[in-house]
């Protein structure tokens, strides 16, 4: 963010309060805005300023406005079985149907060992970590993944297929924090390089590619180009098959068949968010939420006991001699909520002048510290 000096930290709650506020003054209940709200926070809990406040306005605010997104989430159950699901939301918000479907896969996992459940017709849910940690928190691994408006090319080609694609997974240990791996399956997201544009950074080569090939780095000419089809993000492992670029399509292939097949849904380009005339229409996006209960195998307290002993081990096997520590997965979102609990949420000038356009717009009554 343009200099360090352009940095406030805002406490948490007052966060969570005033994202609550705007969202309620948007048509969207108390209920569905308190859940919405707090996966938004959470991303800002954990590190991940790319999820967090940083999208309210252009994901979820701007959304509702121009009516492409149902404030109020609608949510009609076409599958019930023993331990699947499959759920329409309507349109509505993505958070509030994936709380909900997560909470159905881990009822019928305590009962049976395993749940899953299937979305549709959804919209953008927030970080899958979430979701994830709502299984681990339960003593369960979590597996959660959706697909998303095409960004990503497949492996030898440029057009813009594939969504960002996040395969993520959450499993508990003994420690005070569970394993949690939430990431795209591309280099980088298009929330990573709008964070980019905010703070007025270039994008990293070898993340996008253009319409020739080439890498591309001006953040702003990528966000325009990845809309009109021009650049397209690179999978893990980066452009080719030299460095294995093949991995991240495969995995990304596999996230978007069991984010439409499953539920019949949109897949690819049907979720590039415009009609034939150009005009903004619903995503349509689908999602799939997996809860495995460890007390059926040997027991959840080996299990965690188990998991941690490797996570350990990895920390404490030999260093690179320029390095000072091994990290495990989820490590570092919990070092940043440690060190951000008695600080805040760290916003920037951009994230300043978008609060402060909610707030006037909805009327709401705050004052923020970067106004005194």
């Amino acid at each position: 963010m343009n200099g360090k000096e352009d940095i406030v930290y805002i406490p948490f709650n007052i966060m969570e309060s005033f994202m609550t506020d705007v969202l309620i003054s948007s048509g969207i209940t108390k209920e569905d805005a308190l859940i919405i709200s707090d996966v938004l926070i959470e991303a800002d809990k954990l590190g991940i300023d790319s999820h967090g406040i940083g999208r309210l306005k252009s994901i979820y605010y701007d959304r509702i406005k121009d009516g492409i997104v149902n404030p109020v989430t609608k949510i009609d159950v076409l599958k019930d079985t023993t331990t699947t699901a499959v759920l329409d939301a309507n349109n509505g918000m993505g958070h509030v149907v994936s709380y909900k479907a997560m909470n159905m896969a881990i009822d019928k996992a305590k009962k049976y060992g395993m749940g899953m459940c299937a979305v549709t017709n959804s919209s953008h849910f927030g970080i899958a970590g979430y979701y994830a940690n709502m299984a681990s928190k339960n003593g369960m691994i979590g597996i959660v993944g959706t697909n998303a408006r095409p960004s990503v090319a497949p492996t030898f080609g440029v057009e813009n297929m594939l969504g960002t694609n996040p395969l993520t997974l959450s499993v508990p240990t003994d420690e005070e924090f569970d394993f949690m791996l939430d990431c795209a399956t591309c280099i980088t997201q298009r929330g990573k390089i709008e964070k980019y544009e905010r703070e007025g950074k270039d994008t990293p080569p070898g993340l996008v590619i253009d319409d020739n090939g080439n890498t591309i780095t001006d953040t702003p000419k990528i966000l325009d180009d990845l809309v009109k089809g021009k650049a397209a993000l690179t999978p893990l492992g980066g452009i080719g098959e030299d460095t294995a670029g093949y991995k991240g399509y495969g995995y990304s292939v596999f996230v978007e068949i069991l984010s439409a097949a499953l539920q019949n849904g949109p897949y690819m380009k049907m979720l590039n968010g415009y009609d034939e005339e150009g005009n903004k229409i619903p995503y349509r996006l689908g999602h799939f939420f997996i809860a495995i209960n460890t007390e059926f195998f040997m027991g959840e307290k080996v299990f965690r006991t188990v998991a941690g002993n490797i996570l350990r081990e990895l920390r404490a096997s030999k260093k690179m001699p320029s390095q000072e520590r091994i990290y495990t997965a989820g490590e570092k979102e919990y070092l940043t909520y440690l060190y951000r609990k008695d600080k805040g949420v760290p916003v920037g000038s951009a994230l300043k002048k978008q609060m402060v356009q909610m707030r006037d717009e909805k009327k709401l009554d705050y004052k923020f510290i970067f106004e005194e």
